[in-house]
């Protein structure tokens, strides 16, 4: 087991630790969340419970959500069982979420052998959408990621980055050809990232994909791919595919990255033009003060 994090700004964060819709009504799963083993139930109401693992409630047994003596801080919400080993603020909102048209789906749970920060950095990253996504979030010779707009939210304690154009040959499972997609990258939350980009079957509203990551340890996460699509023709499996293939993709990438923890240090790598969200994260980051899965600046 890895160590337990004692890095005060993750603990008080709200984590995702499961797709609420796939723990069996009323059964404990476990699972491991910043080096800490965690059971959590979801009641036939929907509502949830987590805890530190106990051998007197183990994983398939039968619980009551309301009947859990010492629970931690748990709640559902955007399809997803969240706990903190902290006190958690308000998790941050996704309006777009509570649209009776959507299609809500959990994509895909992901084990990754990465740090959390490392894989919300690559999340936010056009520039290797042909080289990586090939044929389908891009392709030679659109490889120029254009000028856009970043900026650190201090009222909402997030980053936005806006004006974010690529042309891509297939930019969902909906899209009937290649067209130049718009861009919305919010990242509301340090190991949570929402992307918002232009509907091909609504251009005055957007598709959401979000990325949720449960950190296991410094160095793995489990990705959370959760969808809020507008897509009313293809089925549930076409549309999950879809994103499987994006993220497998970007799997051994991540994988492959060194080192796993994101350097904060602005010298420790060199940062081009289309890096200006990774700049703005890192920099939000040292400025929280967080210290897990990052290799924090020198002071």
């Amino acid at each position: 087991m890895d160590a337990v994090c004692r890095d005060p700004v993750t603990l008080d964060l709200w984590h995702p630790i499961g797709a609420s819709a796939e723990a069996p009504a009323g059964k404990v799963v476990e699972t491991v969340l910043l080096g800490a083993r965690i059971g959590y139930v979801v009641g036939a109401d929907g509502k949830a419970a987590a805890w530190r693992a106990r051998p007197d409630l183990p994983a398939g047994s039968a619980a009551d959500p309301a009947g859990i003596p010492d629970p931690l801080p748990a709640r559902t919400a955007y399809g997803y069982v969240w706990t903190s080993l902290g006190t958690p603020a308000e998790l941050f909102a996704i309006p777009e979420y509570e649209e009776e048209d959507r299609r809500r789906l959990n994509a895909a749970t992901i084990g990754v052998h990465v740090s959390a920060p490392r894989a919300i950095e690559n999340f936010l990253d056009m520039g290797h959408f042909p080289y990586v996504h090939t044929d389908i979030l891009g392709a030679e010779p659109h490889t120029e990621v254009k000028e856009y707009d970043v900026e650190i939210s201090v009222e909402h304690d997030e980053i936005l980055a806006t004006r974010c154009r690529f042309f891509q040959p297939m930019a969902s499972q909906a899209s009937s050809g290649g067209a130049e997609v718009e861009y919305v990258y919010r990242v509301p939350h340090p190991f949570c990232s929402v992307l918002y980009k232009s509907s091909p079957v609504d251009e005055t509203r957007r598709d959401v994909i979000a990325v949720f990551l449960q950190p296991v340890s410094e160095e793995r996460v489990r990705a959370h791919l959760m969808l809020c699509v507008l897509d009313e023709s293809s089925e549930d499996k076409v549309i999950r595919r879809f994103q499987q293939t994006i993220f497998g993709q970007d799997k051994p990438i991540l994988e492959n990255q060194f080192p796993k923890r994101l350097p904060l240090d602005p010298r420790a790598e060199t940062p081009i033009r289309a890096d200006k969200s990774a700049v703005a994260y890192r920099r939000w980051l040292s400025r929280k003060g967080l210290t897990y899965g990052v290799i924090p600046a020198a002071a």
